[in-house]
């Protein structure tokens, strides 16, 4: 999941194509990149809270990428500020399940339940198909 290259792929339901900068250890500032309509860079800015390998990641947002500048201080970046994005693993009987949690602006969440739905899918696909 958090692959670069599974990572590129999943994330693509999110629109367009995206890829992260950074690290996945706590304490590790991570940027959050794609491109939007116009092709110009966008998107989110943080640092993982809380890493437990294969247990759980915790991501706080502390701004956003718009028009490829880091920005802190508009109300678009406002509204993501403290936000928590959590992924929870657990293993069942060879079985691994995956719960995330979100913490979003209302301004965000329409767009969050359309788009997660497909993503954990596509992620689903690329997880059960066989080992290479």
């Amino acid at each position: 999941m958090l692959d670069e290259d599974t990572y590129r792929d999943w994330t693509s339901a999110f629109g367009g194509e995206s890829s992260y900068e950074g690290g996945w250890a706590t304490g590790d500032a991570i940027r959050f990149v794609g491109t939007d309509e116009d092709g110009d860079s966008m998107g989110m800015i943080g640092f993982i809270d809380v890493s437990r390998p294969e247990e759980f990641v915790s991501i706080e947002y502390t701004g956003m990428v718009i028009n490829g500048v880091d920005d802190f201080s508009s109300d678009a970046a406002k509204s993501v500020i403290g936000t928590h994005e959590n992924y929870s693993f657990a293993e069942n009987n060879g079985v691994t399940t995956l719960n995330v949690d979100l913490d979003v602006d209302d301004d965000w969440e329409d767009m969050f339940n359309e788009m997660w739905p497909v993503a954990l899918q596509r992620l689903k696909t690329i997880a059960e198909q066989p080992a290479r």
